[in-house]
């Protein structure tokens, strides 16, 4: 019997179409960070304070920086700035998620927010024309602000339109697309190609350029059936919708599906961020949603990045940008594993493989840190570590967060989950980039033990208390959390309650 699994033609646009938001994010990630020389320059000149230095051209070379300590405290300011202000951004925006995701539904609320990037993006690249730092600043600031919405509103979309049977793999594309976007900045911000002194605005302007694309594409794409359906009540555009997102079939038992937690979610009141925060009955699922994203940043990955180019410098590598984009080529190709294997092997297992796997290499990177002064092949173990450490990042703990909030939250409390989610992962990952400086300068080479420390208590965590949900209905995934709350109603019910009451 037909049931609506397969592929179809339009279901790929709306993802793809989809997923641009998320490499855009990916973009904005990585881009500030290969043009940083050029960048403070620009800084300099447009405040005066570079004229003091400019004395020295024969040993300051056309885009270079001068040394560190020769920086004037206003560019390290602004520079800092042009930094933080983006996940700021995204922090804010993150709690917005669901309100535009419902009111204006979920293809018109990326559409709508579109405005902001192209907006972002000419801000930026038109930086040279006035004040770059203040440009810069508030084009970041405002990109971030548009890369919290759409890092919920991709995800939400995607998992609402996806078959169930290949609902892992389409969520897992988010975080592709994040990844790919991140490598694309490294490559194009090389100092021959875009990130050089007169084409590093440029750079920072092609942010917005997956917008426009994006723009043109969303017309194209079917609004969410779950949206129309559950939320606004329209059986036969919601219909109409899955036939085009599915093909032919008989929509009968996904409407049915959808009927009844429309059923569910209209005998309770609409569940706002704060209503979710405070209400016992989604208190497991959300507890299991945001220590999935904290798990994410608290990894060390980000360390991971700060540390690659020292430790390929260390290792003998003549050219240690080349090795950190290897390091996003590795990231590209294992989060295709995980698309490849996130519906046959499972959330849960890859999640604690790959968790696993990165508690060892933080042990490995601590002895190789350690000891590569004594031994210079250490070094070599810390590279390993380094490529090791991503890999098993990318096949579960950096796409699966993302997409699982959407699958463990029935249609009510979901836009409230993804928008609380998001703004734990924004939070914590701002933290992560203010405080790791003071953090590696206090425990040195064994920083990477606090991580494995993490690490391992976010693996005995996801062990116990996250639930397998490949395969698996909305109403299916909420009924597992459900079951521990009802009162049981026979003796079956009551040896299982008590069973599972010491967990």
């Amino acid at each position: 019997m037909e049931t609506g699994k397969q592929l179809t033609g339009t279901l790929a646009v709306a993802v793809f179409t989809a997923a641009l938001g998320s490499l855009q994010y990916g973009y904005s990630l990585g881009v500030i960070n290969a043009p940083q020389k050029v960048i403070e320059k620009h800084y300099a000149l447009s405040l005066g304070v570079w004229s003091e230095r400019s004395a020295l051209p024969e040993n300051i070379t056309e885009g270079e920086s001068p040394p560190e300590e020769e920086k004037h405290p206003s560019v390290v300011m602004y520079w800092s700035l042009s930094v933080a202000i983006f996940s700021i951004g995204g922090m804010v925006s993150s709690f917005l998620v669901g309100f535009i995701g419902d009111f204006k539904g979920r293809v018109k609320g990326m559409l709508m927010v579109n405005v902001l990037a192209v907006a972002a993006g000419l801000l930026m690249g038109l930086s040279r024309m006035w004040k770059p730092h203040i440009m810069v600043i508030m084009g970041r600031a405002i990109m971030g602000f548009y890369c919290g919405l759409t890092s919920g509103l991709v995800p939400m979309y995607i998992g609402e339109i996806a078959p169930k049977a290949y609902r892992g793999a389409l969520g897992t594309l988010h975080q592709l697309a994040i990844v790919i976007g991140i490598l694309l900045s490294q490559v194009i911000g090389l100092d021959f190609v875009l990130g050089n002194d007169e084409m590093w605005h440029v750079l920072l302007g092609l942010s917005g350029a997956p917008a426009i694309l994006q723009t043109i594409l969303l017309p194209l794409c079917p609004e969410s059936p779950r949206y129309l359906y559950i939320l606004l009540g329209k059986e036969q555009e919601a219909r109409k919708s899955m036939h085009r997102l599915k093909g032919a079939y008989d929509p009968a038992h996904d409407l049915e599906e959808m009927r009844r937690e429309k059923e569910e979610a209209d005998k309770e009141p609409r569940v706002s961020i704060r209503s979710l925060i405070l209400s016992s009955v989604y208190r497991q699922q959300l507890f299991v949603a945001l220590m999935m994203h904290l798990s994410q940043q608290l990894s060390g990955v980000n360390a991971i990045f700060y540390y690659s180019t020292a430790i390929f410098t260390q290792a003998g590598v003549s050219q240690p940008v080349y090795a950190t984009i290897g390091v996003g080529v590795i990231n590209t190709v294992f989060t295709l594993v995980s698309v490849a294997l996130v519906d046959r092997a499972g959330r849960r297992t890859l999640t604690l493989v790959g968790l696993g796997g990165m508690c060892c290499c933080a042990v490995a990177m601590t002895v190789g840190l350690k000891f590569q002064n004594d031994y210079s092949w250490m070094s070599y173990v810390s590279m390993a570590a380094i490529f090791l450490f991503v890999s098993f990042f990318e096949v579960g703990p950096g796409p699966i967060p993302w997409f699982i909030v959407a699958e463990l939250f029935s249609q009510g409390p979901r836009p409230a989950a993804i928008a609380l989610a998001g703004c734990c992962n924004w939070t914590s990952n701002f933290i992560i980039g203010m405080t790791f400086p003071y953090i590696q300068a206090w425990m040195d080479c064994y920083v990477f033990i606090l991580f494995a420390v993490l690490l391992l208590c976010f693996t005995i965590f996801i062990y116990f208390r996250v639930p397998e949900t490949k395969g698996k209905t909305f109403e299916e995934i909420a009924a597992v959390f459900q079951k521990k709350k009802r009162i049981p109603k026979d003796n079956a019910e009551l040896e299982q309650l008590k069973s599972s009451s010491d967990a």
